[in-house]
Formats: C-alpha cells, sequence, structure tokens
C-alpha cells in the first residue's frame, strides 16, 4: 500500500469545503513533507493562514487554468489532489465557457504539470453528475473524467484516478445550510418533492480520497457505498413544523443521483464498502482489484433504488453529530404547503 508520510502533496481547490478538511485531517493524522495549498482565492487563504501555523504548509495563489503557475509549483510534488472546479449547476449553465475553462481545460493542465513533474499519484475528485450528465457542470466534469484516466496511456511514472461521490453534507452552497435559515420564517423551498440524495460528510469523503490514493493502480473510479436521503426526509429532520413551498426544478437539475450508471456496469467490480469502476475491458486482468464481485449486467447504482435509505431520525442523528443545531424555534408565516414563490435560485439539492 502506497505510504503517504513524507510526501510533498498540492491539493488544488485547498481553500474550498473538500480542501479545507483535508489539509486538518492530513496535518493531523499523517506526516507530509510539504502540503500546498493551491487556490485563487486570496482572502480564504488569509483565513487558513490565521488557524494554521504548521511549517510544513506552503499557501499558493494561483487559477488551475494557468498551466504555467501549476507547472512550476509541482516542482518536487509526489502526490496532487485535484479538487478545485466550478461546482453550481445554475452558474455552470448560464456561463459554460467558464466551467469549460476551469473543469476541461484546468484538468488538462493538471494532467500535463503532473506528467512534466513525475507526480507520482495524482487523484481528481469527480461527481455524480459526470455519470449520464444532463446538465454543463456534469459534461465538463464527464470530458474531465476522461481526461484523467487516459492520461495513464503512453507514460509509466504519473498514476491518475478518479474519486466519484454525491452531496456533501453542509458543504458550502448545499441545502442544510439553506434549509437551517430558512427554518426561522416557518417555511422551506424545495425544488421538487421526489428528489434523492446521496449523502457523505466531509470527513468521509476526505478519508475515502487518502484510501484511493494508497489502493489506486491507475485508471479507476472509485465510488464509496453510501445511504440515501429524501429530499422531504431532510426537510422533516431539519424543521418538521415549517410549510413546504415547491419551487420547480431548476435548469440542469436531476431528480435522483447516479454514481454507477449501467452503462459502466460490465466493468464494474464491488467491494465490502466500495465499487471500482475499471478502465479494463472485460475478461481482462483487474490487477489489484481481481479479488472484487463483478456486478450484474445492468447494475445501476442510484439514489432512488440505493436499498440504504436514511429515516428521518437518522438523518436528524447525523446532522446533530455533525454539530448542527436543530432546536431554532420557527417564526410560523400564513399560506398553505405546496404554493410556489417562484424562486430559482439558491443552494444546490
Amino acid at each position: 500500500m502506497y505510504d503517504l508520510n513524507e510526501k510533498a502533496i498540492l491539493v488544488t481547490g485547498g481553500t474550498g469545503s473538500f480542501g479545507s478538511r483535508f489539509v486538518e485531517l492530513v496535518l493531523k493524522e499523517l506526516n507530509p513533507r510539504k502540503l500546498i495549498i493551491y487556490s485563487r482565492d486570496e482572502l480564504k487563504q488569509f483565513q487558513m493562514q490565521q488557524v494554521i501555523d504548521d511549517p510544513r504548509v506552503t499557501f499558493v495563489i494561483g487559477d488551475v487554468r494557468d498551466k504555467d503557475r501549476l507547472r512550476s509549483t509541482m516542482a518536487g510534488v509526489d502526490v496532487v489532489v485535484h479538487a478545485a472546479a466550478l461546482k453550481q449547476v445554475p452558474t455552470a449553465e448560464r456561463h459554460p465557457t467558464e466551467a469549460i475553462k476551469t473543469n476541461i481545460l484546468g484538468a488538462s493542465s493538471v494532467i500535463e504539470s503532473a506528467i512534466a513533474n513525475g507526480v507520482e499519484r495524482v487523484v481528481a475528485l469527480s461527481t455524480d453528475k459526470a455519470a449520464n450528465p444532463v446538465n454543463m457542470y456534469g459534461a465538463t466534469k464527464m470530458v474531465a473524467d476522461k481526461l484523467f484516466i487516459a492520461a495513464n496511456a503512453d507514460q509509466s511514472v504519473t498514476r491518475f484516478a478518479l474519486v466519484r461521490y454525491g452531496n456533501v453534507v453542509g458543504s458550502r452552497g448545499s441545502v442544510v445550510p439553506l434549509f437551517l435559515e430558512q427554518k426561522r420564517t416557518g417555511v422551506l423551498s424545495i425544488t421538487d418533492p421526489r428528489m434523492t440524495r446521496f449523502w457523505i460528510t466531509l470527513e468521509q469523503g476526505v478519508r475515502f480520497v487518502l484510501r484511493s490514493l494508497r489502493l489506486m493502480h491507475g485508471g479507476e473510479v472509485f465510488v464509496p457505498k453510501l445511504p440515501t436521503a429524501a429530499i422531504m426526509d431532510l426537510a422533516a429532520a431539519i424543521a418538521p413544523d415549517c410549510r413546504i413551498e415547491h419551487i420547480g426544478i431548476r435548469p440542469g437539475e436531476k431528480l435522483h443521483e447516479v454514481l454507477v450508471p449501467a452503462d459502466e456496469a460490465y466493468r464494474t467490480l464491488e467491494l465490502d464498502d466500495s465499487f471500482v469502476i475499471t478502465p479494463e475491458p472485460p475478461g481482462s486482468d483487474a490487477g489489484p482489484w481481481a479479488h472484487g464481485k463483478p456486478v450484474p449486467d445492468g447494475f445501476r447504482y442510484a439514489s432512488d433504488t440505493n436499498p440504504w435509505r436514511l429515516t428521518v431520525d437518522e438523518i436528524r442523528a447525523m446532522l446533530k453529530e455533525l454539530g448542527y443545531d436543530l432546536t431554532d424555534s420557527v417564526q410560523q408565516t400564513d399560506g398553505r404547503a405546496g404554493r410556489s414563490t417562484g424562486r430559482r435560485g439558491g443552494p444546490r439539492q
């Protein structure tokens, strides 16, 4: 198993929700030789510097679109975790060219810079929306996924793999903070009551990425087994006394998440707590994943058919364990449930 201790690690998008937790956990539990936080957000870097006092940490202002900056920053780096992306579905729908520049051309810059510097391992964060994409964000991430997998060909030094999971509970722009804010008004806005989502905590996501880094062979897509939460159950867990307003699904938004589409079942192996989508064609050696169990033909790992579904009480217990205060009083408002406000924006659901 690959040892991450004494390695120089660079994380792109290092000031985001994932990056911040990644840095915290790595410094606490591992002993990296160097940890580079690469992002374009000057304010968030300043804020992180106020709480991180560690000589192993270096902050670098830079954009993944800037190949020259990336290439010089990766000099001497052993491991790269690529978390930088434009992730808001409505934003990518309105500004598709910007999503292409960051999510596709930025991925290409990461790949070329890593190969040029002889980086040993690169793990990129994918998304459920890259599986059978229906929106611009998902389409750009699908292309990025293909780039990272293809980068393993024709060179033997740098290995690339992907981690794919769904919504992160409480991350920036997610629905939990929105519901907690709306709870004070007595009204929750829900795009569609049928909606379901896979749920993973930030710490679970970081630990899964670290495990994937240790186990990767090259070209895999790692998918954790996760519970499903229905949007209406989430609303009931956070604010059972609130009125619900259905505002309609937003452009590019899916009702349900898919982490392993049926089209990829033929090369998907099931492990105890995860799935591995292998790059090898059927019948070939699956390398370190030969012990995995092939999934049935037509298998689809999706949030609406997932047998592991959280109850309202389980969702409430998870949120309390994460430190959320669910006891705020509700200011009731007039009106009947289901009335639309016409709002189309807001965080992801």
